[in-house]
């Protein structure tokens, strides 16, 4: 229930703020927004199959951030920023789509 009541909260602040991201950030918030989609899901999937531990969730949110970010980052400074940008949302993608087959399945028992 605080977990919810926290992305509410996050929700309704985003969009009264209404904050803006520096352009220096521009390129990196939709990884570490689908970065932040990927360790949400599997913390559910991990909940469900009553195997959830706080701590293993929070590194496993902020490392999937920082990881994705610090990739992309890489990439940009090398000259591949997009294709790498690419390969970071294809796996995270896929990662996102198996965590929420398994918490289909867990919930719908097909």
């Amino acid at each position: 229930m605080i977990a919810a009541l926290g992305l509410l909260l996050g929700v309704i602040a985003g969009l009264v703020l209404a904050p803006n991201v520096p352009l220096a950030f521009e390129f990196y918030l939709p990884i570490a927004v689908v970065a932040a989609l990927d360790a949400m899901l599997g913390g559910l999937r991990a909940f469900l199959d009553g195997i959830f531990d706080d701590k293993v969730f929070v590194v496993s949110f902020i490392s999937n951030v920082v990881i994705a970010a610090a990739i992309v980052y890489v990439g940009d400074r090398l000259g591949v920023g997009g294709q790498l940008s690419t390969g970071v949302v294809v796996v995270l993608g896929i990662r996102i789509f198996s965590n929420v087959a398994a918490i289909r399945r867990h919930l719908f028992h097909a």
